[in-house]
């Protein structure tokens, strides 16, 4: 069954309420389904000299409709399931950088860079001064046990450590104010 223009006019006009209903049901937007509606009513138009003259018209063009309709809801899953693991990345890598934030220990930093920098320094001075600063500092001893075991005046164990705790206050002062260097290396 082939139609002139005057049927399929009447036919357009009979039809394009139902088949719009059809593919609104599936595609949840009366525009797009008003497109597919009109676009397979033309393709049966521009087509209907190839068909059999035997076609069910109606059942042709809803198969036209349901093949767009079919084609847009694979292209929205496609959209979907990308969408939703750029969502599920974006989630982990949110979650990253939380947990990573929650660990960081700012004082823990600071406390092993400026360790860093004091080894450096000390590395810089020279061995007696180095020797006598550690034995003050690390070792705990006082000047005169460091004078008696160096030989050396307890105003001499004195000079080398203000030489290193100058050393150390111009190698740390970007990092912790004078004062609690001072309080700390002398």
């Amino acid at each position: 069954m082939t139609f002139n223009l005057t049927e399929f006019n009447h036919f357009f006009i009979d039809y394009q309420q139902r088949f719009i209903h059809f593919a609104d049901t599936y595609v949840h937007d009366a525009a797009v389904a008003e497109d597919f509606v009109i676009e397979s009513m033309m393709y049966y138009w521009e087509n209907k000299d190839r068909l059999p003259a035997d076609t069910n018209v109606p059942a042709y063009v809803l198969t036209a409709i349901k093949h767009r309709c079919i084609d847009h809801l694979r292209s929205q899953q496609i959209h979907q399931d990308a969408s939703d693991e750029i969502s599920r990345i974006y989630s982990w890598e949110l979650s990253s950088r939380i947990v990573t934030l929650e660990d960081f220990e700012p004082n823990e930093i600071f406390t092993k860079e400026i360790q860093e920098i004091v080894d450096k320094t000390l590395e810089t001075l020279p061995e007696q001064t180095r020797r006598i600063f550690v034995m003050s500092r690390y070792e705990n001893k006082s000047h005169k046990e460091i004078a008696e075991l160096l030989a050396i005046t307890t105003k001499g164990v004195e000079f080398h450590i203000s030489k290193a705790t100058k050393a150390l206050r111009i190698a740390l002062k970007d990092y912790v104010p004078a004062s609690i260097i001072f309080f700390y290396l002398n």
